[in-house]
């Protein structure tokens, strides 16, 4: 007899299956205000990988943290008109404090490139201040109409880097290594997430940059996600602060700065990407639990094994629960960590002691088989970057055979209609087009050279743009 199915099939209603897996992981539940969320302590594990993966790569990049605050003076967004006008509709001002009204209102941080600036204005004196790169780790509301769990809420985690530099071309660079080294290098070696990178139109610019650098990927249901952004933002903002340094030559110059930020978006695009009809599959160098170790049945002998075990596997430098919970059924156990994602389950009863032996579970490509215990420790890390390969060989896959190269406006939004992406001549889409598409709900993601690289400049020739319908 078939199992009854947990959760909504994918192929009859994404969306569905989406909200469904979101609560049955146990990753999130909605917050008490509309469009808030409270992130669940699994959930929340999956964020603290996350974080370390980045910081020490935004680390390595010579960047410190530091802290701004939440409240932001109403007037600094005023400073920079595109900035302001882009975040409007967005804003939560807080008028009232203390039981009396502000003298000035408070907005509360949708971003912080206003306050920043304020600060870098009075760090930055002479070149010897510059490069400034600061980064923080933080929480940011923008008013969300449509809220979805991850994807898209009105209060959400994310780090925001801000640096200021001596030349464009410093600057220009930093934003592009920041896009490769820190963000490209996380979604491939530790999401197992493939992505295109790119540079943004006009259009979908950073409200107040001069180019938005972009990585966008393809989720299981054909549809785009923007994964990360990093800005150049020129010195628009130095203007409005008046952040200027004493050169070299001694005269008094403007800063060039960048800004670029990641969200917990990617616990959404973890979900989109990887997930299955049974629930998660998380990536094993991202899992803050790899192996579960679970015993059958409440038997001492088992149990003394299965605490054996998880501790030879830690040795091994592995991260390991051990689950002994033998007043829970194990099938509902053994369920619930399907749904989570866990990458090895190692289950252990009575017969598989007798045997020398435990039942190795696989998430990833799916499948059981039995396993001599004394060689799980040796066994278990290789498999686990067998599976890690797997999630972004699938993901790589999904993308390639779902995009099509077009050369209308027409056949463009019909491959998308059809649940893929396509890429176009941007000289044969143009602004006028990508208001077309954009009349259908299409979305040029980003703009592309022909060999698949960033292009120096939106109105480069051969650039293609990637057209898609995007969360």
């Amino acid at each position: 007899m078939a199992k009854a199915p947990v959760l909504t099939p994918r192929a009859d209603d994404f969306p569905r299956w989406y909200q469904d897996l979101i609560g049955k992981a146990e990753l999130a539940d909605n917050g008490p205000v509309r469009g808030t969320m409270v992130i669940r302590p699994y959930g929340y594990g999956l964020w603290e990988r996350m974080q370390a993966e980045m910081d020490a790569r935004i680390k390595e990049t010579g960047t410190e943290n530091a802290y701004f605050p939440l409240l932001i003076p109403q007037s600094y967004l005023t400073r920079e008109a595109d900035h302001v006008e882009g975040f409007a509709p967005e804003l939560a001002v807080v008028t009232h404090g203390g039981g009396k009204e502000l003298e000035e209102p408070a907005v509360v941080r949708p971003t912080s490139e206003t306050i920043v600036n304020e600060y870098f204005s009075k760090w930055v004196q002479s070149y010897r201040d510059l490069p400034l790169l600061i980064n923080q780790w933080a929480n940011v509301v923008r008013w969300e109409l449509r809220p979805r769990l991850f994807l898209r809420t009105s209060e959400f985690l994310w780090q925001e880097g801000h640096t200021a530099h001596a030349t464009y071309e410093e600057a220009r660079d930093f934003a592009a290594r920041i896009q490769r080294e820190v963000y490209g290098d996380f979604l491939e070696n530790v999401l197992a997430i493939d992505f295109v990178s790119g540079r943004k139109t006009a259009k979908e610019r950073f409200a107040g940059a001069v180019n938005t650098l972009t990585l966008e990927s393809m989720m299981g249901d054909g549809k785009a996600l923007q994964m990360v952004t990093s800005h150049e933002l020129g010195q628009n903002f130095a203007r409005a602060f008046q952040t200027r340094y004493l050169s070299r030559e001694g005269t008094q110059e403007l800063v060039w700065q960048t800004s670029w930020g990641s969200t917990t978006r990617m616990i959404g695009a973890l979900v989109m990407t990887h997930g299955d009809d049974d629930g998660l599959r998380v990536p094993p160098r991202l899992a803050h639990i790899q192996v579960v170790v679970l015993a059958i049945k409440g038997d001492e002998a088992v149990l003394a094994k299965v605490r054996e075990v998880g501790d030879r596997l830690r040795a091994a430098g592995l991260r390991v629960r051990v689950d002994d919970r033998t007043d829970v059924p194990f099938g509902r156990r053994a369920v619930d960590w399907e749904l989570k994602g866990v990458p090895a389950r190692v289950e252990i009863g009575p017969r598989d002691l007798e045997n020398g032996t435990a039942m190795l579970a696989r998430r990833i490509p799916g499948g059981k088989e039995p396993v001599a215990t004394d060689t799980l420790a040796g066994l278990l890390p290789t498999l686990l970057e067998e599976d890690q390969a797997l999630l972004l060989e699938q993901s790589r896959a999904r993308r390639e055979s779902r995009t099509t190269d077009v050369s209308t406006i027409a056949e463009a939004a019909e491959a998308v209609t059809a649940g893929g992406w396509a890429r176009i001549p941007w000289a044969d889409l143009g602004e006028e087009g990508e208001a077309r598409l954009a009349e259908q709900s299409l979305t040029v993601r980003c703009l592309i050279a022909q060999d698949g690289s960033v292009p120096d400049a939106e109105d480069a020739p051969g650039n293609l743009a990637v057209v898609a319908r995007a969360y």
